[in-house]
């Protein structure tokens, strides 16, 4: 919500600018302008996970948590005020993984008003389909065999670069698709035909398009995709650094939102812009109270997300100061350990550490202290800050 600096009082007087009380209840303040899309990465896949593999086009299905992640992520958004009536559009790409998520979450944000939405409003896009990884595709991410064959430098380059491309897949295959699948691709190349469905399809239909239940102003269409489609968006939102744009985490089932003004901007969001290590983003999580506990319980020194991981790391002894250091790559490895640990489920908790492992090179060392602090930072900064009512709204701040 955008609110000038100073209000004229009755009086006259310069007056101070309204609590969100104020705003909620006061019609002179109420915009009618806000559009709302919310970027949705599908639940869990057979092949996320710790046993993780380069999923790309292949049509993996979910799993059983990845269908409750996608049924929670519905009720969380209705319990927001995002109902499956008010969503005039929503899409997904051409995998089952992502349309499977998106009925399910439409299902459950319709709650028992089951007639309020249809599956006609879902508009399936092959362009908004996870990167094709080449080669590799349908490799297991830690294959000891990719790893002699390619080098961990060359992997890495793969996967966090803007522009580093895998080989690509031929015919002999055992996942080859022919046309219009790609045989390999960067993620500059996904992110350009990310933006292609962006400019033709989705922005029309959040600021355009005539026929849609709800007008124009005020309109919410959501993307269920892929962590690299999602990422593209939000790097093109954000306008990050071609550096940050790998960095740019994104969890599962978590709906992620960004709120346009289509008056003023199309192409930038209105709501303020966060600045962390990561980069800025104009994002918000959308996140449950119950997300919220865990991860203020998981982030405090010497909370469980903190001993899980640096117990992971069973090689150093922790109770040695002078190893309460780690490397990006021994992060990494933690991470990967943490996702097998059945007592830490939350996906939130698990998307800060894997924010922070993002953020290091792979020889890069961080302080017991230092990772504490950063995934602090972290989750202030992805997730939307909950005004109290009396809470004055800042500038340019877009509440959710």
């Amino acid at each position: 919500m955008v609110l000038p600096k100073i209000l004229s009082s009755a009086v006259g007087k310069p007056a101070i600018r309204p609590s969100v009380r104020q705003v909620i209840i006061s019609p002179q303040y109420c915009r009618r302008s806000v559009s709302t899309l919310i970027l949705l990465r599908h639940g869990q896949s057979q092949w996320n996970g710790p046993k993780a593999r380069f999923t790309g086009w292949c049509d993996v299905p979910l799993t059983v948590r990845g269908r409750v992640e996608a049924v929670a992520a519905g009720q969380l958004m209705r319990s927001r005020g995002f109902k499956a009536s008010k969503v005039c559009v929503a899409f997904t790409s051409e995998l089952q993984r992502s349309h499977e998520t998106c009925e399910l979450a439409l299902a459950s944000m319709a709650g028992h008003e089951q007639n309020t939405w249809s599956s006609e409003r879902i508009r399936r896009d092959v362009r908004l389909n996870e990167r094709h990884y080449g080669a590799v595709q349908g490799k297991l991410k830690d294959d000891p065999e990719l790893k002699r064959q390619y080098g961990d430098d060359t992997l890495r380059y793969w996967r966090r670069s803007l522009h580093g491309k895998p080989p690509d897949m031929d015919p002999s295959h055992e996942y080859y698709q022919p046309p219009p699948a790609p045989l390999s691709e960067s993620l500059a190349d996904c992110q350009r035909r990310v933006l292609d469905c962006w400019e033709d399809s989705i922005a029309p239909a959040l600021f355009d398009e005539e026929g849609l239940p709800i007008p124009p102003d005020g309109r919410t269409v959501i993307v269920v995709a892929h962590a690299n489609t999602i990422r593209s968006l939000m790097a093109h939102f954000d306008d990050a650094p071609e550096d940050l744009v790998t960095r740019l985490y994104v969890p599962n089932s978590v709906p992620i939102l960004y709120r346009f003004d289509r008056h003023k901007s199309r192409q930038t969001p209105i709501s303020l812009k966060l600045e962390s290590a990561h980069g800025g983003s104009h994002a918000r999580w959308m996140i449950s109270a119950e997300n919220h506990g865990a991860v203020r319980d998981a982030i405090q020194k010497g909370g469980t997300l903190t001993r899980a991981l640096f117990d992971a790391l069973s090689e150093k002894d922790f109770s040695v100061p002078t190893n309460l250091t780690v490397t990006g790559a021994e992060l990494e490895k933690g991470v990967r350990a943490l996702m097998k640990d059945t007592m830490i489920e939350d996906c939130v908790v698990i998307g800060m550490a894997k924010q922070i492992a993002r953020e290091l090179g792979p020889n890069d060392e961080i302080h017991l202290s230092e990772f504490e602090r950063r995934t602090k930072e972290a989750y202030e900064s992805l997730t939307f800050k909950h005004l109290n009512e009396d809470d004055v709204i800042p500038e340019e701040y877009g509440t959710y």
